[in-house]
Protein backbone atom coordinates (compact mmCIF):
# COMPACT_ATOMS: atom_id res chain seq x y z
CA UNK A 1 0.00 0.00 0.00
CA UNK A 2 1.41 3.40 -0.97
CA UNK A 3 2.06 6.11 1.61
CA UNK A 4 -0.58 8.89 1.49
CA UNK A 5 2.15 11.49 1.89
CA UNK A 6 3.83 10.29 -1.32
CA UNK A 7 2.67 12.71 -4.03
CA UNK A 8 3.76 12.82 -7.66
CA UNK A 9 4.01 16.17 -9.47
CA UNK A 10 3.50 15.73 -13.20
CA UNK A 11 4.68 16.27 -15.86
CA UNK A 12 8.36 16.43 -15.08
CA UNK A 13 8.51 19.99 -16.39
CA UNK A 14 6.17 21.25 -13.65
CA UNK A 15 7.32 24.50 -12.03
CA UNK A 16 9.12 24.50 -8.71
CA UNK A 17 6.32 26.35 -6.90
CA UNK A 18 4.04 23.32 -7.35
CA UNK A 19 6.62 21.06 -5.72
CA UNK A 20 7.03 23.60 -2.93
CA UNK A 21 3.25 23.68 -2.41
CA UNK A 22 3.12 19.89 -2.05
CA UNK A 23 6.01 19.90 0.44
CA UNK A 24 4.37 22.72 2.40
CA UNK A 25 1.32 20.50 2.80
CA UNK A 26 3.42 17.73 4.32
CA UNK A 27 3.83 15.72 1.14
CA UNK A 28 6.93 14.01 -0.18
CA UNK A 29 7.39 14.33 -3.94
CA UNK A 30 8.10 10.93 -5.46
CA UNK A 31 7.94 9.16 -8.79
CA UNK A 32 4.39 8.39 -9.93
CA UNK A 33 4.98 4.63 -9.62
CA UNK A 34 5.49 5.08 -5.88
CA UNK A 35 2.88 7.77 -5.32
CA UNK A 36 -0.57 7.56 -3.85
CA UNK A 37 -1.76 10.75 -5.56
CA UNK A 38 -0.69 13.18 -8.26
CA UNK A 39 -0.79 16.89 -8.97
CA UNK A 40 -1.11 17.46 -12.71
CA UNK A 41 -0.02 20.89 -13.98
CA UNK A 42 -0.32 20.81 -17.78
CA UNK A 43 -3.64 22.56 -18.34
CA UNK A 44 -4.08 21.52 -21.97
CA UNK A 45 -2.39 18.12 -22.06
CA UNK A 46 -5.28 15.70 -21.60
CA UNK A 47 -3.42 12.96 -23.48
CA UNK A 48 -0.52 13.25 -21.08
CA UNK A 49 -2.83 12.94 -18.11
CA UNK A 50 -4.52 9.91 -19.64
CA UNK A 51 -1.12 8.30 -20.12
CA UNK A 52 -0.26 8.98 -16.47
CA UNK A 53 -3.48 7.31 -15.33
CA UNK A 54 -3.04 4.35 -17.67
CA UNK A 55 0.45 3.70 -16.32
CA UNK A 56 -0.45 4.38 -12.67
CA UNK A 57 -3.91 3.02 -12.03
CA UNK A 58 -3.12 2.91 -8.31
CA UNK A 59 -3.39 6.71 -7.97
CA UNK A 60 -6.47 7.44 -5.90
CA UNK A 61 -6.45 11.25 -6.01
CA UNK A 62 -5.54 13.65 -8.83
CA UNK A 63 -5.44 17.44 -8.55
CA UNK A 64 -5.75 19.23 -11.89
CA UNK A 65 -5.09 22.95 -12.51
CA UNK A 66 -7.64 25.67 -13.04
CA UNK A 67 -11.37 25.62 -12.46
CA UNK A 68 -12.42 24.73 -16.00
CA UNK A 69 -11.89 21.02 -16.62
CA UNK A 70 -13.50 20.65 -20.06
CA UNK A 71 -10.15 19.59 -21.55
CA UNK A 72 -9.95 16.68 -19.11
CA UNK A 73 -13.51 15.35 -19.30
CA UNK A 74 -12.50 12.32 -21.45
CA UNK A 75 -9.95 11.36 -18.78
CA UNK A 76 -11.85 11.95 -15.54
CA UNK A 77 -13.36 8.76 -14.17
CA UNK A 78 -15.14 7.36 -11.13
CA UNK A 79 -12.19 5.23 -10.05
CA UNK A 80 -10.43 7.92 -8.04
CA UNK A 81 -11.02 11.32 -6.44
CA UNK A 82 -10.53 14.35 -8.70
CA UNK A 83 -10.10 17.94 -7.58
CA UNK A 84 -9.56 21.13 -9.56
CA UNK A 85 -9.04 24.83 -9.01
CA UNK A 86 -12.77 25.38 -8.54
CA UNK A 87 -13.25 28.59 -6.56
CA UNK A 88 -9.54 29.38 -6.37
CA UNK A 89 -9.65 32.32 -8.77
CA UNK A 90 -13.05 33.68 -7.78
CA UNK A 91 -11.78 36.93 -6.30
CA UNK A 92 -9.58 38.21 -9.15
CA UNK A 93 -12.02 37.02 -11.84
CA UNK A 94 -14.96 38.71 -10.09
CA UNK A 95 -12.93 41.91 -9.84
CA UNK A 96 -12.19 41.76 -13.57
CA UNK A 97 -15.87 41.11 -14.36
CA UNK A 98 -16.83 44.21 -12.39
CA UNK A 99 -14.19 46.27 -14.22
CA UNK A 100 -15.46 45.07 -17.60
CA UNK A 101 -19.06 45.89 -16.70
CA UNK A 102 -18.18 49.41 -15.62
CA UNK A 103 -16.00 49.96 -18.69
CA UNK A 104 -18.88 48.89 -20.91
CA UNK A 105 -21.70 50.72 -19.22
CA UNK A 106 -19.70 53.96 -18.89
CA UNK A 107 -18.35 53.75 -22.47
CA UNK A 108 -14.74 53.79 -21.25
CA UNK A 109 -13.35 51.49 -23.94
CA UNK A 110 -15.03 53.37 -26.79
CA UNK A 111 -13.88 56.72 -25.45
CA UNK A 112 -10.38 55.29 -25.41
CA UNK A 113 -10.59 54.71 -29.16
CA UNK A 114 -11.50 58.33 -29.95
CA UNK A 115 -9.13 60.89 -31.40
CA UNK A 116 -11.28 63.94 -30.64
CA UNK A 117 -13.69 65.21 -27.96
CA UNK A 118 -17.05 63.43 -28.16
CA UNK A 119 -20.44 63.61 -26.48
CA UNK A 120 -21.79 62.00 -23.30
CA UNK A 121 -22.59 58.28 -23.34
CA UNK A 122 -23.16 55.87 -20.48
CA UNK A 123 -25.44 54.20 -17.99
CA UNK A 124 -25.20 53.58 -14.27
CA UNK A 125 -24.33 50.29 -12.65
CA UNK A 126 -25.78 51.89 -9.53
CA UNK A 127 -29.27 50.42 -8.94
CA UNK A 128 -28.99 48.37 -12.15
CA UNK A 129 -30.75 45.08 -12.79
CA UNK A 130 -28.05 42.43 -12.91
CA UNK A 131 -28.34 38.79 -13.98
CA UNK A 132 -25.51 36.38 -13.19
CA UNK A 133 -25.53 33.00 -14.91
CA UNK A 134 -23.71 30.53 -12.68
CA UNK A 135 -23.79 29.92 -8.96
CA UNK A 136 -20.20 29.18 -7.95
CA UNK A 137 -17.39 31.05 -6.26
CA UNK A 138 -17.09 33.79 -8.90
CA UNK A 139 -20.76 34.61 -8.49
CA UNK A 140 -20.47 34.75 -4.70
CA UNK A 141 -17.47 37.09 -4.93
CA UNK A 142 -19.12 39.23 -7.61
CA UNK A 143 -22.28 39.65 -5.55
CA UNK A 144 -20.18 40.93 -2.66
CA UNK A 145 -18.35 43.39 -4.93
CA UNK A 146 -21.68 44.61 -6.34
CA UNK A 147 -23.12 45.35 -2.89
CA UNK A 148 -22.16 49.07 -2.86
CA UNK A 149 -23.95 49.53 -6.19
CA UNK A 150 -27.26 48.40 -4.70
CA UNK A 151 -28.14 46.33 -7.76
CA UNK A 152 -31.12 44.03 -8.03
CA UNK A 153 -29.41 40.70 -8.60
CA UNK A 154 -30.87 37.58 -10.20
CA UNK A 155 -28.78 34.40 -10.24
CA UNK A 156 -29.44 31.62 -12.74
CA UNK A 157 -28.05 28.26 -11.71
CA UNK A 158 -28.63 24.54 -12.16
CA UNK A 159 -29.86 23.99 -8.61
CA UNK A 160 -32.13 26.63 -7.11
CA UNK A 161 -30.60 27.34 -3.72
CA UNK A 162 -30.25 30.49 -1.66
CA UNK A 163 -27.18 32.61 -2.40
CA UNK A 164 -26.29 35.32 0.08
CA UNK A 165 -26.83 38.76 -1.45
CA UNK A 166 -28.92 37.63 -4.42
CA UNK A 167 -32.44 39.00 -4.66
CA UNK A 168 -33.68 36.10 -6.79
CA UNK A 169 -32.34 32.66 -7.66
CA UNK A 170 -33.89 30.75 -10.56
CA UNK A 171 -33.15 27.55 -12.44
CA UNK A 172 -31.64 27.34 -15.89
CA UNK A 173 -35.11 26.78 -17.37
CA UNK A 174 -35.84 30.41 -16.48
CA UNK A 175 -32.77 31.82 -18.24
CA UNK A 176 -34.73 33.73 -20.88
CA UNK A 177 -36.96 35.39 -18.28
CA UNK A 178 -33.88 36.35 -16.29
CA UNK A 179 -32.37 38.06 -19.35
CA UNK A 180 -35.42 40.25 -19.94
CA UNK A 181 -34.95 43.61 -18.24
CA UNK A 182 -31.33 43.05 -17.20
CA UNK A 183 -28.94 45.95 -17.64
CA UNK A 184 -25.92 43.67 -17.26
CA UNK A 185 -25.64 39.91 -17.79
CA UNK A 186 -22.59 38.17 -16.36
CA UNK A 187 -21.58 34.67 -17.45
CA UNK A 188 -19.71 32.87 -14.66
CA UNK A 189 -20.44 29.18 -15.11
CA UNK A 190 -18.63 26.03 -16.14
CA UNK A 191 -18.53 24.92 -19.75
CA UNK A 192 -20.32 21.59 -20.19
CA UNK A 193 -22.12 20.05 -23.18
CA UNK A 194 -25.35 21.49 -21.74
CA UNK A 195 -24.01 25.04 -21.44
CA UNK A 196 -22.13 25.26 -24.74
CA UNK A 197 -23.92 27.78 -26.97
CA UNK A 198 -26.13 28.84 -24.07
CA UNK A 199 -26.36 32.42 -25.36
CA UNK A 200 -27.24 32.86 -29.02
CA UNK A 201 -29.54 34.87 -31.23
CA UNK A 202 -32.79 33.91 -29.41
CA UNK A 203 -31.30 35.10 -26.12
CA UNK A 204 -29.88 38.31 -27.58
CA UNK A 205 -33.27 39.11 -29.09
CA UNK A 206 -34.93 39.18 -25.64
CA UNK A 207 -32.18 41.23 -23.99
CA UNK A 208 -32.53 44.99 -23.59
CA UNK A 209 -30.94 46.99 -26.39
CA UNK A 210 -28.77 48.81 -23.85
CA UNK A 211 -27.71 45.67 -21.94
CA UNK A 212 -24.09 44.57 -21.72
CA UNK A 213 -23.06 40.93 -21.55
CA UNK A 214 -19.86 40.19 -19.64
CA UNK A 215 -18.25 36.79 -20.15
CA UNK A 216 -15.54 35.69 -17.70
CA UNK A 217 -16.37 31.98 -18.02
CA UNK A 218 -15.65 30.27 -21.35
CA UNK A 219 -16.01 31.52 -24.91
CA UNK A 220 -18.08 28.49 -25.86
CA UNK A 221 -21.03 29.72 -23.80
CA UNK A 222 -21.76 32.29 -26.50
CA UNK A 223 -22.45 31.59 -30.18
CA UNK A 224 -19.86 33.96 -31.62
CA UNK A 225 -21.54 34.59 -34.98
CA UNK A 226 -24.77 35.44 -33.18
CA UNK A 227 -22.90 37.84 -30.90
CA UNK A 228 -21.40 39.62 -33.90
CA UNK A 229 -24.91 39.95 -35.34
CA UNK A 230 -26.29 41.30 -32.06
CA UNK A 231 -23.53 43.88 -31.73
CA UNK A 232 -23.63 45.00 -35.36
CA UNK A 233 -27.40 45.46 -35.21
CA UNK A 234 -27.46 47.06 -31.76
CA UNK A 235 -29.64 44.29 -30.39
CA UNK A 236 -27.69 44.71 -27.15
CA UNK A 237 -25.60 47.54 -25.75
CA UNK A 238 -22.33 45.69 -25.92
CA UNK A 239 -20.17 42.75 -24.92
CA UNK A 240 -17.14 42.62 -22.63
CA UNK A 241 -15.26 39.38 -23.16
CA UNK A 242 -12.33 37.93 -21.27
CA UNK A 243 -12.90 34.68 -23.17
CA UNK A 244 -13.81 34.04 -26.80
CA UNK A 245 -14.66 31.24 -29.19
CA UNK A 246 -12.29 30.62 -30.91
CA UNK A 247 -9.54 31.46 -28.47
CA UNK A 248 -7.21 33.19 -29.06
CA UNK A 249 -9.46 35.34 -31.21
CA UNK A 250 -7.81 35.61 -34.65
CA UNK A 251 -6.52 38.92 -35.95
CA UNK A 252 -9.06 40.52 -38.25
CA UNK A 253 -12.08 38.90 -36.56
CA UNK A 254 -15.13 41.22 -36.69
CA UNK A 255 -15.28 41.47 -32.89
CA UNK A 256 -11.99 43.37 -32.81
CA UNK A 257 -13.38 46.28 -34.83
CA UNK A 258 -16.72 46.73 -33.08
CA UNK A 259 -16.88 49.83 -30.87
CA UNK A 260 -19.37 48.14 -28.53
CA UNK A 261 -17.09 45.18 -27.82
CA UNK A 262 -14.32 45.02 -25.21
CA UNK A 263 -11.88 42.10 -25.39
CA UNK A 264 -9.24 41.13 -22.86
CA UNK A 265 -6.98 38.10 -23.50
CA UNK A 266 -8.26 35.69 -20.82
CA UNK A 267 -6.53 37.54 -18.00
CA UNK A 268 -9.26 37.42 -15.36
CA UNK A 269 -6.44 36.11 -13.25
CA UNK A 270 -2.86 36.63 -14.32
CA UNK A 271 -0.02 34.24 -13.40
CA UNK A 272 1.02 36.69 -10.67
CA UNK A 273 -2.48 36.41 -9.18
CA UNK A 274 -3.02 32.72 -9.85
CA UNK A 275 0.18 31.12 -8.56
CA UNK A 276 -0.24 32.09 -4.88
CA UNK A 277 -3.91 31.08 -4.97
CA UNK A 278 -3.40 27.70 -6.63
CA UNK A 279 -0.35 27.05 -4.46
CA UNK A 280 -2.49 27.57 -1.36
CA UNK A 281 -5.14 25.20 -2.72
CA UNK A 282 -2.59 22.47 -3.45
CA UNK A 283 -1.02 22.81 -0.01
CA UNK A 284 -4.38 22.65 1.73
CA UNK A 285 -5.54 19.63 -0.25
CA UNK A 286 -2.29 17.76 0.39
CA UNK A 287 -2.74 18.38 4.12
CA UNK A 288 -6.33 17.16 3.95
CA UNK A 289 -5.46 14.14 1.82
CA UNK A 290 -2.74 12.98 4.20
CA UNK A 291 -5.11 13.44 7.16
CA UNK A 292 -7.95 11.63 5.38
CA UNK A 293 -10.15 14.74 5.44
CA UNK A 294 -12.54 15.94 2.69
CA UNK A 295 -10.77 17.73 -0.17
CA UNK A 296 -11.61 21.14 -1.61
CA UNK A 297 -12.68 21.71 -5.21
CA UNK A 298 -14.08 18.24 -5.80
CA UNK A 299 -14.95 17.56 -9.44
CA UNK A 300 -18.56 16.57 -10.05
CA UNK A 301 -17.86 13.72 -12.48
CA UNK A 302 -21.53 13.36 -13.41
CA UNK A 303 -22.03 16.99 -14.39
CA UNK A 304 -18.52 17.61 -15.69
CA UNK A 305 -17.31 20.48 -13.53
Amino acid sequence: MTNRSHISVEPATSPQWVIDAVVAGGGTVVDSSNASAAVWTAAKDADGLQSLINQNDHLDWVQVPFAGIENFLPVIDNDRVWTCGKGVYAEPVAEHALALALAGLRNVANYGRQTEWTGPVGRNLLHAAVTIVGGGGITESLIRLLAPFQCNITVVRRSVEHIEGADTVVGTDDLVNALVGADVVFLALSLTPETRGLIGRPEFEVMENHAWIVNVARGGHIVTDDLVWALQNNEIGGAALDVTDPEPLPAGHPLWSLSNCIITPHIGNTPEMAIPLLSERITENVKRYIAGEPLIGLVDVRHGY
